[in-house]
């Protein structure tokens, strides 16, 4: 991304010094799959009229990227669920050229969108918690791992750049973290592992599943030697703040067989619940319904749908400076919380 819109002054300061300069926007709550911790099937999907119009997230987009947002990531549900979503992808690329796009998506779509991906330099980042066909369908509720691992390869093929995401639960794929992790011995893409966070009220897989980074590392460390990845930019030595922001909040090392061969990926992992990485947070989430919802861990949304069609975007954007300063230490609310992470449910959140 050129260096001209990391210099852009950030508008977006909360009240402990951090700077946002990362959004996430949920495109739609809708998903071809029913990942057991993701959603219910018996939730039902916001209304259609609630859900923001794809000119209003331009819209919000435009005034985020004015106020120092330089990366955007599109989720859901599945982003590709909701119809005309490349489309406007490609006018989000056009209008805004210098911002860093990227996708979280489970796959199963991806296939007629590739070629698109590519040209508009797209990374992705791919749901896929195992590489087993059966456990596959019994967690997403549907049996398309074949498609899945097809696009995978595809997008290793075409060079689009890539991560894969897999939720880490005891008693469903544990027993696979060297597959997965061998896809990072075998292909230049980063295998992470995402610490079990139950979501909402009702989520009936919120117990007993939880794996922590501290096991999976130890694991890991059974049948690969582990080197942790320094990231270094152009120019030299990188500051801990912006180093994280580059690198996300995953923690990453590179592999070494027994034979001594390095891996062309890396393993991370992602301690959402046993080390947060608070200080160097630096998103705000934008949920389906126009939702401005600064922190996983915080209840706390602020409606901007209904300012934005009622009053404009300079009404938003004092809602979303308010948000900000107000953006909270999400480690504190986890600390003394008892029960769910939060009360609504991945789906609902956009992840």
């Amino acid at each position: 991304m050129p260096d001209a819109m990391e210099d852009r002054p950030a508008l977006l300061r909360d009240g402990h010094g951090r700077e946002v300069r990362y959004l996430r926007i949920s495109v739609t709550d809708r998903c071809n799959l029913c990942c057991r911790y993701c959603r219910d099937e018996d939730v039902p999907f916001i209304p259609h009229e609630n859900i923001l119009r794809f000119e209003e997230i331009e819209k919000l987009i435009g005034l985020a990227v004015e106020l120092g947002v330089h990366k955007l990531r599109f989720t859901g549900g599945e982003p590709f669920a909701r119809k005309g979503f490349l489309e406007f992808l490609s006018g989000i690329h056009d209008r805004f050229p210098h911002t860093a796009l990227k996708l979280t998506t489970n796959g199963t779509l991806l296939g007629p969108a590739l070629d698109t991906l590519k040209k508009l330099g797209v990374s992705v980042n791919l749901s896929l918690d195992t590489l087993d066909r059966e456990k596959y369908a019994a967690v997403t509720g549907h049996d398309m791992l074949p498609t899945v691992l097809d696009n995978m390869h595809r997008m290793l093929d075409m060079g689009i750049p890539l991560k894969i995401n897999a939720v880490a639960m005891r008693g469903v794929n544990d027993v696979e973290l060297p597959a997965l992790a061998s896809l990072a011995m075998d292909w230049p893409v980063d295998v992470r592992f995402i610490e079990f966070m139950p979501m909402g009220d009702t989520t009936i897989w919120s117990r007993n599943l939880f794996w922590s980074a501290a096991d999976i590392l130890e694991t890991a460390r059974r049948h690969w030697s582990l080197e942790p990845v320094a990231l270094r930019r152009k120019g030299g030595e990188e500051s801990e703040g912006k180093a994280a922001e580059e690198r996300g909040p995953a923690k990453l090392w590179k592999l070494r067989s027994p034979d001594g061969t390095l891996s062309r990926g890396s393993f991370g992992l992602i301690t959402s619940v046993t080390q947060s990485f608070c200080q160097s947070c630096n998103r705000l989430r934008l949920t389906a319904e126009g939702n401005l919802r600064t922190c996983l861990f915080d209840d706390t949304e602020y409606p901007i749908r209904d300012v934005l069609r009622e009053k404009g975007l300079d009404a938003v954007r004092a809602v979303m400076l308010d948000a900000v300063a107000r953006k909270p230490v999400g480690a504190e609310i986890l600390a003394a919380r008892h029960g769910p992470v939060a009360h609504k449910r991945m789906s609902a959140i956009g992840g």
